[in-house]
């Protein structure tokens, strides 16, 4: 038996939530790579006041962490993977990074201009 009242409001939901999917796919992208347990570019650009798609690629066979206190993130990159982490959009200004298994070494800055 069908329950119309329901799926109205799951269709509509659904509706609602690909606008915000073909937005994720307009985003600006960005490369990151972890090589020899350091952030590849140490320093990276990106444009202030926008919302943007990091690529953290791990080149090292072990895994790491992007963490970042000022960017309220923090996730796992499995040796020889690649994770998505969106930020923003952030004021002009510079927001630290680093690796938390490799602290001495997997540091970064994030630069918005």
């Amino acid at each position: 038996m069908s329950h119309p009242q329901i799926r109205t409001p799951l269709v509509a939901l659904l509706i609602a939530l690909l606008p915000g999917a073909a937005l994720a796919a307009d985003l600006p992208e960005f490369t990151l790579t972890l090589q020899n347990h350091r952030y590849v570019p140490a320093e990276l650009t990106i444009p202030a006041n926008t919302k943007v798609k990091l690529i953290v690629v791990n080149k090292d066979p072990t895994a790491e962490e992007f963490e970042s206190h000022e960017l309220n993130r923090e996730k796992v990159v499995a040796g020889g993977a690649s994770i998505n982490v969106y930020v923003g959009p952030l004021k002009p200004g510079r927001y630290p990074f680093f690796g938390d298994f490799n602290q001495a070494t997997a540091q970064g800055v994030l630069i918005a201009r």
